[in-house]
C-alpha cells in the first residue's frame, strides 16, 4: 500500500514542478499514477504468495491465493491497456516491422 501512496505522491510532484501542455501533463499523470499502482498489485501478489506458503500451507489457502492472483492479474492487464493503449503481449509500435 505503501508503494501505491509514494507512486502517487512522486506523479504528483513531477505534475506540479514540470511546465508542459495540459493534456499532455495529465496523461503522464495517470501514467504515473497507474504505473504506481501496477508495482503496488505485484508487491501485494507477492506477499500474498510468500503468506501462503510460508505461514499458511494448506490447500484451501492456495485456492485462495489463486483467485486473488486471477483477480490482480486480471487488474493488472486491464491497467496495463488504461495506461499504454494495449495488451502487455503486444509491440509498442516504436519498432520497425522488419526488427527481431
Amino acid at each position: 500500500m505503501a508503494t501505491i501512496v509514494i507512486g502517487i505522491l512522486v506523479a504528483t510532484i513531477v505534475l506540479a514542478t514540470r511546465n508542459r501542455g495540459v493534456d499532455d501533463a495529465f496523461g503522464k499523470y495517470r501514467q504515473g499514477i497507474g504505473r504506481a499502482i501496477l508495482l503496488g498489485l505485484e508487491f501485494l501478489v507477492a506477499a500474498d504468495i510468500i503468506r501462503t506458503v510460508a505461514v499458511d500451507p494448506t490447500f484451501a489457502g492456495a485456492g485462495v491465493l489463486a483467485i486473488i492472483v486471477f483477480i490482480r492479474t486480471f487488474l493488472s492487464f486491464a491497467l496495463e491497456l488504461e495506461i499504454s493503449g494495449r495488451w502487455p503481449w503486444q509491440r509498442d509500435g516504436r519498432h520497425d516491422s522488419h526488427d527481431a
